[in-house]
């Protein structure tokens, strides 16, 4: 993943947001030094934004699709109320076991469910409403995730969905692969979508903020 913010300004946003949890600072290290591709962490600036988010909509049910090593996952359950949920989905044994690990250790580990297999088939299993949904899960699949997520989020809920800059490739025409593509035509069927209100947040990799119109706050 190429920086598009400047380190220094990068860290300059993180000192002057909300700081990770001594348990969330372990596990993005561990990430760091053991796993094959460790940019994955959403990382504490990240991590401050997806908190806040949930706090703004009270989420009491978040869905997360795609887990990685949990970092984001233990950041919502942070901030969710005691009996609050996390369900996650996660395809790599390697990376759930890091997981587990961490949430074994943190007194809100209790809130997260995951769901190990592939995200559309547990998707198709689900009932909702959530108040939050993450999509940070392959690429490719970010439409059907998006379809699915719209039938789940609350009328009051959020959906964010990670890695919509990708890199900047977002700006390359054509396309120079699959997932690119996909998330070009997400953004615009997102940006045209008339049941709902969205931002593009410029946030490290790209968060696109979408919201259900109709909410009772709605002007326009």
């Amino acid at each position: 993943m190429k920086e598009l913010v400047l380190p220094e300004i990068e860290a300059y946003a993180e000192e002057h947001s909300a700081a990770e949890s001594e348990v969330c600072r372990a596990l993005r290290e561990e990430t760091y030094r053991t796993m094959e591709h460790p940019q994955m962490v959403v990382g504490p600036l990240e991590g401050a934004f997806l908190k806040m988010m949930a706090q703004l909509v009270n989420a009491r049910r978040v869905l997360e699709i795609g887990m990685f090593t949990g970092y984001s996952a233990l950041c919502f359950a942070e901030v969710l109320p005691e009996d609050g949920r996390v369900l996650t989905c996660e395809v790599d044994l390697d990376s759930a076991a890091m997981a587990r690990k961490y949430f074994a250790k943190s007194p809100h580990g209790k809130k997260i469910e995951i769901r190990m297999g592939p995200a559309l088939d547990t998707l198709g299993d689900l009932t909702g409403p959530f108040d939050l949904i993450f999509i940070d899960a392959d690429k490719v699949n970010y439409d059907n995730y998006y379809r699915k997520a719209i039938e789940l989020v609350t009328a009051s809920g959020v959906i964010l969905i990670d890695n919509v800059l990708w890199s900047g490739d977002v700006l390359l025409q054509p396309a120079p692969d699959r997932s690119t593509a996909v998330i070009q035509k997400l953004n615009r069927f997102v940006a045209s979508d008339p049941r709902v209100t969205a931002v593009l947040v410029t946030i490290r990799d790209g968060v696109l903020v979408v919201r259900p119109k109709g909410h009772r706050n709605e002007t326009s």
